[in-house]
This record gives structure tokens, sequence and C-alpha cells, in this order.
């Protein structure tokens, strides 16, 4: 088909990057609109080069285009210059294929992945000239879904998304698109569908649900409004793909004509976790833990190579080192690539013997550091996270990392976890003043390459929905900043100083996005309020302004000290609690009491902890079984 360019020339050639906005890139889809009965337009709520490296992304628009019936288009968030031009021209927002407009399609579907993307989401919304609220689209405007990491608690959207779709969508996206099909040729209307997507497993339609509040503002009931009650499910059930082997994966993924963050091919080996940190929330609401075939990951590694021209292969997951045939894995990619010159990144891995071995036939050690993240400074905070790892791992570790020729080190920790105390806090100086110590007690001085260096970064403790933490409270950003400070000044004091760098997150990003990830309805007046007052782009530094969000909570009844600075009652109904994500609640409680003793659980390899995922009939609760 002929495309004409939504953006006139003189306007791509006023703002920076314009291949943003153009489309045609290689592998992308062009279909005849003459056989299509669904356009689908699929948005990353951030910049082009951000969402072009989103792996969910490609899996969904790939997924969508295999079949004739349905076109899925792209779009993604416009930066601020091509924004200002576009609302005073009234340009409305576009797909990258077609360069059509997002508001003729039949869904504009919206990728959750971090909370403060939520002003991008309005952005997206107000440049596609779509109502905000549901409640005031008409029947000629797109059904507006939302999925992602984010949906574990959807609450402080409702308000703007049609439906959400609640896990992974390789399940019954197809399902869904047929109730549309079917609603449209019998002359259904919007609401009408939606009653009908409300009865599909997995499909969350906000707005046939309601809460009553207590006085002191908790809730006192949630669940289907009484006229819908026989659609609308209870509990909405997460969406598991179980056996990742028998699941779409795309051989032939769009090619960016802007260097992506991630410019690279993406090999997802497995999905979830084995390891129960109590702080992560992508451990929890990803269970089972499941593994692609070994078959599988070599069909695809060629296909990969072969339909895009990457020289670089990442291997992807929540912990590589956890795939039972990494080893032999490795091997064939090696054997595969090597005249190919194709290099092999290896994220997620525990730094062991095998691993450092494998790492440094794959990366050039000089220019390449390691990654620890022991998230705690202490032995008892690592038992209390539920880490994992122990003192003699990174000793251990570390050791064998100098051994091998590496003398760059990247270390994460948290700071403001349960329980924390100022000697958890210093122990985190302390690990990498011994960190650094066998550095120099390990490589003769001859063999150095300078000294060691090593970065130290903290971020702040999030107590997300649907991990045992969530119950807890968060500090107010000076109380942060004064753990930070506390840590500064003890690095400092330190022996190696001169070879220890500290980095840490901003304190008012972090509450803001605890407001956001565990609110209920009432916050999206809060996110509403803050759009209007300016705020977008919030996940970047530069544009972030803490203000706007302030006077966004300015007059509300409840705000900071009720959402993130408040400690939950173990009783209390929580906004997230309709959705069934398999590791149940009384699960989360038992963790959170072992927690507070420092006692660990062991990884579900070793033992299973019985936390429900076993309902999805799948993955490791399935093998455990056998």
């Amino acid at each position: 088909m002929e495309r004409k360019m939504a953006l006139p020339e003189r306007i791509l050639l006023s703002v920076e990057k314009p291949a943003r906005y153009t489309g045609g890139e290689v592998n992308s889809c062009m279909k005849n609109l003459d056989n299509i009965d669904i356009r689908f337009a699929m948005c990353f709520p951030d910049l082009y080069e951000i969402g072009m490296s989103h792996l969910g992304m490609q899996i969904i628009y790939s997924m969508l285009n295999e079949r004739e019936d349905i076109w899925c288009e792209r779009v993604f968030s416009v930066w601020p210059d091509l924004q200002k031009i576009m609302l005073e021209e009234k340009i409305p927002l576009f797909a990258l294929e077609s360069q059509d407009p997002i508001k003729n399609f039949d869904f504009l579907g919206i990728t959750l992945q971090y909370e403060m993307a939520y002003t991008n989401v309005l952005q997206i919304l107000e440049l596609s000239q779509i109502p905000f609220h549901t409640c005031d689209r008409k029947e000629s405007d797109p059904i507006v879904i939302g999925g992602g990491p984010c949906v574990a608690n959807p609450e402080p959207l409702a308000a703007f998304f049609d439906l959400f779709y609640i896990g992974e969508g390789e399940t019954v996206y197809y399902q869904l698109m047929d109730v549309y099909k079917d609603n449209k040729a019998a002359g259904g209307s919007r609401k009408d569908f939606l009653l009908k997507a409300a009865a599909i497993e997995g499909i969350y339609v906000p707005s046939l649900y309601e809460a009553t509040y207590k006085e002191d503002g908790t809730i006192q009931s949630f669940g289907p409004k009484p006229w819908c009650i026989r659609v609308a499910p209870k509990t909405v059930l997460k969406q598991v793909e179980s056996y990742l082997s028998n699941s779409f994966y795309p051989e032939k993924p769009v090619i960016p004509y802007v260097q992506a963050t991630q410019d690279r091919a993406v090999l997802e080996v497995q999905r979830g976790c084995i390891r129960g940190c109590r702080f992560c929330q992508a451990g929890m609401i990803y269970r089972p833990f499941r593994i692609r075939s070994l078959d599988f990951l070599k069909k695809y590694a060629k296909f990969l190579i072969e339909n895009t021209g990457y020289e670089e292969l990442s291997l992807t997951s929540l912990s590589t080192s956890d795939y039972p045939y990494f080893a032999e894995l490795m091997e064939f990619l090696f054997e595969e690539f090597r005249d190919r010159k194709v290099n092999i990144s290896l994220p997620s891995l525990r730094i062991d013997e095998f691993s450092l071995d494998v790492m440094s036939k794959v990366q050039d050690i000089k220019k390449s550091s390691l990654t620890f993240a022991p998230e705690a400074g202490t032995q008892r905070m690592r038992d209390v996270i539920n880490k994992g790892i122990s003192l003699e791992d990174i000793v251990s570790g570390s050791t064998l990392a100098f051994k091998g020729g590496w003398n760059k080190v990247k270390l994460y920790f948290m700071l403001g976890l349960p329980t924390e105390t100022e000697e958890d806090i210093l122990g985190i100086s302390n690990l990498a003043e011994q960190i650094a110590e066998i550095y120099y007690d390990t490589v003769p001085k001859e063999e150095r390459i300078g000294k060691v260096q090593i970065t130290v970064s903290t971020s702040f403790f999030i107590p997300k929905p649907f991990t045992p933490f969530q119950w807890e409270p968060m500090y107010e950003p000076e109380v942060y900043l004064e753990k930070a400070c506390t840590l500064n000044d003890s690095i400092k004091g330190q022996l190696n100083k001169k070879s220890i760098r500290y980095n840490w997150h901003d304190a008012k990003t972090s509450v803001i996005e605890g407001l956001l990830a565990r609110g209920d309805r009432r916050v999206g007046e809060v996110i509403e309020k803050a759009y209007r007052n300016g705020a977008v782009f919030d996940a970047w530094t530069d544009f972030f302004e803490y203000e706007k969000w302030m006077d966004a909570l300015e007059g509300m009844e409840y705000g900071m000290d009720f959402f993130v600075y408040r400690r939950r009652n173990l009783d209390e109904i929580l906004p997230w609690d309709f959705i069934n994500i398999g590791a149940t609640k009384d699960f989360m409680k038992r963790e959170y009491e072992k927690a507070l003793n420092a006692e660990v659980t062991l990884n579900c390899k070793e033992k299973c902890a019985g936390c429900g995922a076993g309902i999805f009939k799948g993955g490791i609760c399935f093998e455990n079984k056998n």
C-alpha cells in the first residue's frame, strides 16, 4: 500500500531524530487494508529507542501479525519538541507502518513496563485525540487495553483503560480479538464487547468493578458491580504460557533505524525465577519457573542472526545461570557463530567459575566489568530479603574474577529495606572495601592493569505489590538521603576509597514510583493533575519534577502519608487483591514473617515452598511433582 507521511518534511527536519517517526524499517509488517478486520496499535509509552528494545512488544507485534485479518502497527511517545508541534497544529498521533491516526484504529494496546511512564500514557491519549476517561469515549474511539508487569496493580490507571490483559500475552489475545470481531459483525456496541471481554479468563474491565472505602480510607470492599456480576469474575486469573517451547516467538524482529538502547538480537531462555527474593516483584508475578528447550533456543538463535544481521545475541531471563542446559547452549552458540564473529551477551549470571570461564570467551576483559547484586551489606540483611548469596559466595566470586583478568566490578544494593540498621548500611561500605582488598591480595603488582575499579550503586527500596514486603512503608525522601549520606561518608573513610565510586538513585523519584505502584483508583486523579501540570517522561532524570507531583497531591484527602509512608495491616484489602497471580497472600504472609526473623526459604529447585503457582500446571511446579 502507498504510505503518505503523517508529518510533512518541514516538521521532520525541525525535530530531533526524525527517523523515530518515519517507519519503514526492515522486517516491519505492511498489509493491504482490504483484507483487514482488526487494526491494533501496539504502544510503548516511551521513546522509540527504548520501546524497540523491548522483547514483549516484538512478541505481541509479530504474533498478532501472524493472522491475516489483523494488522498490528507500532506507536511510541514523541519527544517534547514534536509534542509541542503536534498540539499546536492539531496533528493526531499516528502509527509508524501506515502513518494513519491512532484514533482510527480498533485497539490501542499500551504496554506498562514501569510506573514512571504513567504520565506518558496520557500524552499518548491526548496526542491521539482519544478522551482520557473510558466513560467519555464514543463508539468510534479505539478500545484502550493495558498489559505488562505494572498491571499487577492496574488500579491507579483504571479510569484511563477500557480493559487490562493480566499476564502473558501468548494465551488469550487471539480469543479476545475473535470476540471483538464477532461483536462487530453482529452490530454490538462498545459496552457489549467489554461485557463479553470480561468473561475471558485474564481480562479485567475496570469500569465493571467498584470499590467502597472505610472511614480511615482503607478499602471496605472491591468487586464487580451488581448488574454485571454474572460476567465479571470476582477474581481475575493471571495468564501463563506454561510450555514455552510450544509458544510463539518472533523469527524476524523489526530492526530499528535509530540505534536502540539494546541494539542486539534477544533470545529469551526462560521465564520466572527459582530464587524467591522477597523484594522482587518480577520473581513473584512471573512464577512458575519455566524453560525453553535447547532445540528451541538453537533454532531461534539461528533465525534471529540470519534475519536481522545483528552482530550480538543477548540471552535474557531473570537469572540466566539457572537455565539447566546453559553449558550445552553456550557450546552450541560458540560453535555456530564463531566464524560470523557474533558476540554473545550474558546478563543475569551468577559469578561462579563456569560463568566466568564463559564470560572470558565472550567479553574483552580489559573493557568489561562484572556485576554483582548482593542487594544488602550484611548477611543478616541478605537473609531478611532471602537473597540466597553468602559472603563466601561474594569473596570466592571476586577472587575468581580478579584471577581471570577483570578489575572492574559493579555492586548493586538497596537502602531502606525492612529491619535495616545503621550496621547494615555500613556493611555495604565494608563489603566494597573487602572486595578491593581481595583484588590487591590476589593480583600480583606486576600483573595489575591499574587500580581496581569498584562502583557501588544503591536504589531505594519500594515495597511492590505481590511481594512479601507489600505491607511495608517507605521512608520520606529526606530519610533515604540521610541513609545515602551515611554510606557515602563511610566509603570516603575506607582505605581504598580512591578505588570505590558511589552512585545513588533519586529519592524523590522513588517515593512517587511507590505512590503509583501501591495506589488505588483515587491515585488516577493525581496522575491526571500531574500530567496537566506538565509532567511527562518522568522516568527521565532531566524531565522529572517532584514539585509537579506535590502540586497534584495538594488537596487530596489521601496522599503520600496514606499510600506510601503507612505500614499496611496484614488483614487489609489491598488494591490488587482481586488478581490471582498464583502465589497466594498466605504465602506472602509466611514469607513476610520469615523475613522479620531473618529466616531463609530454599529456592524452588531445592524445595517447594508451596507458594501456589502450581495451579498453572507447568514449569518447575509440575516437574517437582513428578
